[in-house]
């Protein structure tokens, strides 16, 4: 397979103007006059406000002195980088979400899945919302406006209904052709069984202080409680603190400390300004480790058709 870097001239990229994005983003939610391949879910307050309660109570848990160890520190590194990096960042971000660079059909799907581990909704419904935000961004319409606060845009907005998750089905016609996106879509929270019986195994096995509990309680409560915040943090703290290079009419700012925790996420004006770019830290100095990976790739001849903004 051919690498080839696409360099294009850019604009700034500019959400909807504020006084049409009500509008537009409701004309987004009409169903099809058919039924939609993979039709929007339903918003569920309280099984979001208890799956997250469960979740934080467990990954408290999993912090007792009994289960530290360097085989769970490990395990908690090694899935957080699998989860966040390639599967958030690679993966569901600037793969699916923005096609800035193009990789083998397997490839793809392998990052999807370490996407859908993170539990943060499967492929189609979380490329739908951020094409959703990215149109809408910090407007009435946008479901983590960051003008409504930091703990509204970090997770206040999921314990409450989301109009913008009927709009998925129109922003997300490419992914739902994909049978394996259908299913992993619909399924994403299951993939964290056999990854508990293989840690529990592993565990187990390896005589880890704690036991499979040690690796399981670390590598899914603890791992999922950690990467949402950080996650999160690019939807808050990137709208609320840091520098501003490029004037894109929403609140997205340069966060170094947001960027060192999320591969590169933070250079989040950057990424408004150019979101096809497969690279976001585009001024001296900022460390965008997504990027790299991204030029490994290349190198190894899988990934093709990445997307470079010309600035100047």
């Amino acid at each position: 397979m051919a690498s080839r870097v696409i360099k294009t001239r850019s604009s700034v990229s500019r959400p909807v103007a504020s006084h049409k994005a009500l509008t537009l983003s409701t004309n987004l939610q009409r169903p099809f006059r058919r039924p939609a391949i993979c039709p929007p879910k339903e918003s569920r307050r309280w099984g979001t406000i208890g799956f997250m309660i469960a979740i934080h109570v467990l990954a408290i848990y999993a912090l007792q002195p009994s289960f530290w160890s360097w085989q769970a520190i490990t395990t908690l590194l090694v899935l957080y980088w699998v989860t966040a990096c390639l599967g958030v960042t690679i993966g569901y971000h600037r793969l699916l979400s923005h096609r800035s660079f193009r990789v083998p059909r397997w490839l793809e799907r392998f990052f999807a899945t370490c996407g859908a581990l993170s539990c943060q909704h499967g492929p189609i419904d979380w490329v739908g919302l951020h094409r959703h935000h990215h149109k809408f961004s910090d407007t009435e319409a946008d479901h983590h406006n960051s003008h409504k606060g930091f703990w509204w845009s970090h997770m206040g907005w999921m314990f409450e209904p989301i109009p913008a998750m009927r709009t998925v089905p129109r922003l997300t016609i490419d992914l739902a052709r994909d049978p394996y996106y259908r299913w992993l879509n619909k399924n994403f929270l299951l993939l964290q069984l056999p990854l508990a019986a293989l840690l529990f195994w592993i565990g187990s096995s390896s005589g880890t202080p704690g036991g499979g509990w040690a690796l399981v309680l670390w590598g899914i409560p603890l791992r999922l409680v950690i990467v949402y915040h950080i996650t999160w943090l690019v939807n808050s703290a990137t709208h609320c603190w840091g520098s501003v290079v490029f004037e894109t009419g929403e609140n997205s700012r340069n966060n170094p400390w947001v960027a060192a925790l999320t591969f590169g996420e933070g250079w989040h004006n950057n990424h408004h300004a150019f979101p096809h770019s497969a690279i976001h830290g585009m001024q001296r100095g900022q460390i965008d480790l997504t990027w790299q990976h991204i030029r490994l790739m290349r190198a190894l001849g899988l990934a093709r058709k990445i997307q470079l903004p010309i600035t100047s």
